[in-house]
């Protein structure tokens, strides 16, 4: 409320200034009011914070009859810049996997879980939706329900596999030894989960995630996602086409996947030199 108070009177203070009868103040007043705060390196956030502001203002002005006609509100706001997804390194990537204590089954549950989300791209709650049989190990593919519900199938590499099998084969067992799964009833597997023997929620993932970036010495703010964007990332980079990437993340629009093409440079620039007449 204060900021929204220190907005306001800063709009007030304006009107003031520049003569302006804020009863009457039409679209073109408030684009010259944040015109002016534009020029002073306010950045966009702001302005449409401010613009918020002052429409909230006219919105109860002409709720109560002060100004007659609410034209305020026909304001676009400021277009927002798109943050860039955060991406690991190469290195990050590696002593990330390598983290894991894989003589332990809780290790090899860790090990699977960081080999799933580099090879597949999947969102944690994605991961944590995963039963044995999502996997199908001869296609060498795993099955994904993402947002909406929609199905996706990814291919795996064989570093993923082999740490998924050896997971389902040693770590499993041991995890659900003298444990009673609420998902038996079912009939499902669940893939991931915890030591007594229940599926782990995508909170707990994002635990264990958070704790084998601390241990792998990386910054504590990455996240789960950055897996997801450091998989797109590493495909353009290696050549994939935006489409068979935007499929692979499941994706409804093209227009998200592209974000991705900003933190590619290098690969646009090889393919303006390979594809283009006079691109050498």
């Amino acid at each position: 409320m204060t900021a929204y108070a220190s907005r306001l009177e800063r709009f007030a203070a304006w009107c003031e200034r520049t003569g302006t009868d804020a009863r009457v103040a039409d679209v073109r007043t408030v684009r010259s009011y944040l015109a002016e705060l534009s020029r002073g390196q306010v950045a966009p956030r702001t302005l449409s914070a401010h613009l918020s502001a002052i429409r909230s203002l006219y919105r109860w002005m002409t709720a109560e009859g002060i100004v007659e006609g609410d034209a305020v509100s026909a304001i676009a706001s400021p277009k927002l810049p798109r943050d860039l997804p955060g991406v690991l390194t190469t290195q990050q990537v590696e002593a990330l996997l390598k983290t894991p204590d894989t003589s332990t089954p809780a290790g090899l549950r860790d090990a699977a879980m960081l080999e799933l989300l580099y090879a597949s791209g999947a969102r944690i709650s994605e991961l944590a939706a995963l039963n044995v049989e999502s996997i199908a190990w001869s296609e060498r593919v795993v099955r994904l329900w993402g947002k909406g519900s929609k199905e996706r199938i990814v291919p795996l590499y064989r570093r993923a596999l082999e740490a998924a099998r050896c997971y389902v084969e040693q770590g499993r067992p041991e995890l659900l030894a003298q444990a009673k799964r609420r998902d038996a009833a079912a009939g499902l597997h669940p893939l991931f989960i915890s030591a007594r023997g229940n599926r782990m929620s995508a909170a707990m993932l994002r635990r264990r995630f958070h704790m084998l970036v601390t241990l792998a010495g990386i910054p504590a703010d990455i996240a789960p996602h950055a897996m997801r964007h450091t998989f797109a990332t590493d495909l353009l980079e290696g050549g994939a086409d935006l489409r068979s990437v935007q499929e692979l993340l499941g994706h409804a629009s093209l227009s998200t996947t592209q974000i991705y093409t900003h933190l590619t440079p290098d690969r646009l620039k090889r393919a303006v030199a390979q594809a283009h007449p006079r691109g050498e």
